[in-house]
């Protein structure tokens, strides 16, 4: 029963991940008003919290639950897995210090300033996050089914 609730848990974080970027997704568009730039940088905060969870809870299913870690550690499709979110984790990084760099503006209560090549290559990273986080699942699943076992 504990497998089955911190596999839950760990869905609903990623559920949880994937539909705070696709809003963020949505929100980011010029003109950036100050409501949207406000939604921008807090659900950007949500969405550090959630990659969070996906990594507490994925964790805690390696390590306490499921095949043990040591099948984990011996499976090249985790490594993949790992790869991808530490990928997204490094990509998040330029859209999350645009949003910290509107603090001032915010706190004035007025929309920040973004060039239209800052918004071409926040939009292009949050689409190249997005493509990862898609490719983690089936990875997850061909790894589930016993695809990519290293011999050891």
């Amino acid at each position: 029963m504990a497998y089955a609730i911190a596999a839950y848990l760990h869905f609903l974080a990623i559920f949880l991940l994937f539909g705070l970027l696709l809003l963020e997704h949505q929100l980011f568009r010029l003109p950036l008003t100050f409501e949207r730039a406000r939604s921008l940088f807090r659900t950007d905060i949500l969405f550090g919290l959630a990659a969070g969870l996906v990594l507490a809870s994925g964790a805690a299913r390696a390590i306490l639950y499921g095949k043990g870690l040591d099948y984990y550690l011996r499976n090249s499709l985790f490594h993949a897995k790992v790869g991808l979110f530490v990928a997204v984790a490094l990509l998040s990084i330029y859209p999350t210090l645009t949003f910290l760099r509107w603090r001032a503006a915010l706190a004035e209560g007025r929309a920040p300033q973004v060039s239209a090549a800052r918004a071409r290559w926040v939009r292009l990273v949050i689409r190249l996050e997005l493509l990862a986080l898609l490719a983690i699942p089936l990875l997850a699943v061909l790894m589930a089914r016993g695809f990519g076992v290293m011999p050891g």
